[in-house]
């Protein structure tokens, strides 16, 4: 049996909500981006933070068009680029300080190649690159999940998560993110798939109004 049959195996088997949550939203579609470089994914990630995603895709489209020979800008082309044109595009003060850090931390190794995060442990990812300015321990997991298709991620900062899983599990308040963890032991070793269907438990009540 392939991975992702062994994903919905063990989330049906522990847990009867899951078990119900794939039944209503179907199979585990996640397909991680594993082209894009650390430092594309964590740009990327930047860019979103606080924001919703039609105003972040605006400000990464204004953005990628200051480089018009590259498909996404490379950290040394970040560096050189003049920080006002990077605020034109949309970016906060704060953000653009950011990307700069994370430009240099590429560039003097602090963030890995792909080459080499592949073959990291996600704690130990998420060690190195926490060192870079404005990035935190979420931002970090979006690149786990998104990037590397790392199976057993569960981020319980995340308000999709939590929301979800307010939804799914009837709870009349939003759960504190340690109640998400404790409850996600279950989870183990797929803990990823459980997030995705939180995810869609919660994408589904907004467009339903419930």
């Amino acid at each position: 049996m392939n991975r992702l049959g062994l994903e919905i195996r063990h989330l049906s088997k522990t847990d009867p909500v899951m078990k119900r949550l794939i039944r209503q939203m179907g199979p585990f579609t996640l397909t991680p981006r594993s082209k894009r470089s650390p430092f594309e994914s964590l740009a990327r990630a930047i860019a979103y933070q606080q924001l919703h995603e039609k105003a972040a895709e605006s400000i990464l489209h204004r953005f990628v068009a200051l480089f018009p020979t590259k498909r996404f800008p490379q950290p040394d082309d970040l560096l050189a680029m003049n920080e006002q044109a990077i605020r034109g595009a949309g970016f906060s003060q704060a953000k653009v300080a950011a990307l700069r850090d994370l430009a240099a931390k590429t560039l003097d190794g602090t963030v890995p190649t792909g080459a080499i995060v592949r073959k990291l442990e996600d704690e130990a990812i998420i060690e190195r690159l926490i060192a870079v300015r404005g990035v935190g321990r979420w931002t970090v997991e979006m690149l786990l999940i998104f990037q590397l298709g790392r199976p057993d991620v569960l981020p319980v900062d995340d308000f999709g998560v939590r929301n979800g899983f307010r939804i799914a599990y009837g709870k009349r308040s939003m759960p504190k993110p340690n109640e998400v963890l404790r409850y996600g032991e279950r989870w183990k070793p797929y803990r990823t798939a459980a997030a995705w269907y939180l995810w869609r438990a919660a994408d589904r009540a907004k467009e339903t109004g419930c």
